[in-house]
């Protein structure tokens, strides 16, 4: 189903590549409209081992896409430094494939309060206040990771 990486050299372990994914500040979704037209959104998420997750508004571009076909792909790049004398990169970055839905209930708010502590630890308080009066009009999409690759030139 999924090609191997092609770099066998810079493969990094299944563990740095989940690491790498569960620490990221950002990643890239991909998705695919209904007559294949790609689409690529940059945002906010938590990893945790198995699951993506993201909140969005509810309606949109990415959320047509997933509805249509919920078959994903989601990039994260970590440390990065140009070599220009070698024309080359260092880099590490990981790609997780999966299938994205919208979840609800106990888990929409569980994902909401692990965003929360990711991106603003010193303000769970206010953030739950926060969160209770946005998420009738928040979504959260939940990819459930099937594959995840990682490479690395360090």
């Amino acid at each position: 189903m999924h090609k191997p990486v092609r770099r066998k050299d810079r493969e990094i372990s299944i563990n740095d590549a989940r690491d790498l994914m569960r620490n990221s500040p950002y990643g890239v979704l991909a998705t695919a409209s209904d007559d294949g037209q790609p689409y690529t959104t940059p945002l906010s998420y938590v990893f945790d081992g198995d699951y993506i997750y993201f909140h969005c508004a509810l309606e949109g571009h990415k959320l047509d896409n997933i509805r249509t076909n919920p078959a994903v792909s989601f990039c994260v790049v970590g440390q990065t430094k140009t070599l220009p004398k070698m024309f080359a990169t260092e880099y590490e970055s990981a790609v997780a494939f999966g299938t994205a839905k919208e979840i609800h209930g106990d888990e929409k708010q569980d994902a909401l309060l692990n965003i929360l502590e990711k991106y603003s630890p010193e303000f769970i308080p206010q953030g739950i206040k926060y969160i209770a009066g946005k998420i009738d009009e928040t979504t959260v999409i939940k990819i459930d990771v099937k594959h995840l690759t990682g490479k690395a030139r360090r």
